[in-house]
């Protein structure tokens, strides 16, 4: 049973639903009967109602067939077949929409997370952060092509993003549902939500918790995704400085470059002029020209990245602020 101080934090808001457990799959065929098993089994012993959205990413090996006929037989699965392979992101994205609980747990389809974990990730959220997000401390990886890379991106992204995290990559997360629901997930940005999260204001800790080798499959993971991961950071970054003032980057940046293009300008037309100069096969003349032209430039981008957002924010009406709580008196007090 879920110790009595959990039940504020989980009170069902839509359809009776109090947990939500999203798991993307893609070709876990052999994994998914277990998989579904242990969830089942870690989540009756909370006593709560539940749901489980397996989130099928065009997978090929029958896992799609496996999870209609688990669907078909359990009221609380839920398949949600996707029409090709999108990716990790698109599948969590799907999971988040179609979920109604108002905490929302997502895990691997690997049985490499572990769902006993998840009254521990509970009890962490009811003591008032919005996102808890598991720490494979002992992780049972290879270490040199998924360990070392690992803790070099985990050090990387918090040190650009400022969330401070032993473990950005680890699936086993627990989110208010308000907090997903702040979240607008693309590419693959899967991998930054506490980032993203903390954009938005959310209160966010990490607990370890267990990982177990995998038993079934590869993983669909490789050295292959840093690329992916850099270009992304890039964008969280950006995300977090100049989501709302893009033109604080673009404006400084021009101002700079067309300065610098103004001052060499100055500085060739003084030496023509006062010394006598050729200055038209000189290659300070060019870089004097091309600096102007940036900057003009970098200065148009930032208006029209301004407009962009504007456009951005008013067209799905999404504040650029969140409102943790409201304390007012209900009414004036009387004499």
């Amino acid at each position: 049973m879920i110790p009595l101080n959990h039940a504020p934090l989980l009170q069902p808001a839509v359809a009776n639903i109090a947990l939500s457990i999203v798991v993307p799959i893609y070709n876990e065929r052999d994994s998914i009967p277990a998989l579904v098993s242990v969830i089942q089994a870690s989540l009756e012993k909370l006593a709560i109602p539940y749901e489980i959205i397996c989130v099928d990413d065009g997978s090929k090996d029958g896992s799609a067939d496996l999870l209609r006929d688990y669907a078909q037989q359990d009221r609380n699965l839920t398949a949600l077949l996707l029409r090709r392979n999108y990716g990790q992101t698109p599948a969590m994205a799907a999971g988040f929409d179609h979920a109604k609980g108002d905490v929302i747990i997502t895990m691997d389809g690997d049985l490499q997370n572990d769902p006993a974990d998840i009254p521990k990730l509970l009890e962490k959220l009811n003591e008032g952060y919005d996102l808890v997000s598991g720490w494979r401390k002992y992780r049972q990886d290879n270490k040199v092509t998924r360990l070392l890379p690992s803790q070099i991106a985990n050090w990387l992204i918090s040190l650009v993003t400022e969330v401070k995290l032993h473990d950005y990559g680890c699936s086993l997360k627990a989110y208010r549902r308000e907090v997903v629901q702040d979240m607008n997930l693309y590419g693959e940005l899967h991998r930054f939500l506490p980032a993203l999260a903390f954009i938005e204001g959310a209160r966010i800790a990490e607990i370890p918790v267990n990982h177990h080798a995998r038993k079934f499959g590869s993983s669909k993971y490789g050295l292959g995704r840093t690329f992916r991961v850099v270009m992304d950071l890039m964008t969280v970054y950006f995300m977090k400085r100049f989501l709302t003032k893009p033109m604080h980057v673009f404006g400084s940046l021009g101002m700079i470059s067309a300065v610098s293009g103004i001052g060499l300008g100055v500085y060739l037309t003084l030496v023509k002029i006062l010394a006598g100069q050729d200055i038209g096969d000189r290659p300070l003349l060019i870089l004097a020209v091309v600096l102007f032209l940036t900057g003009i430039q970098l200065f148009s981008f930032g208006l029209l990245a301004e407009l962009l957002m504007r456009t951005y924010h008013e067209s799905q009406k999404r504040p650029i602020y969140r409102i943790r709580e409201v304390v007012a008196q209900l009414s004036a007090p009387e004499g």
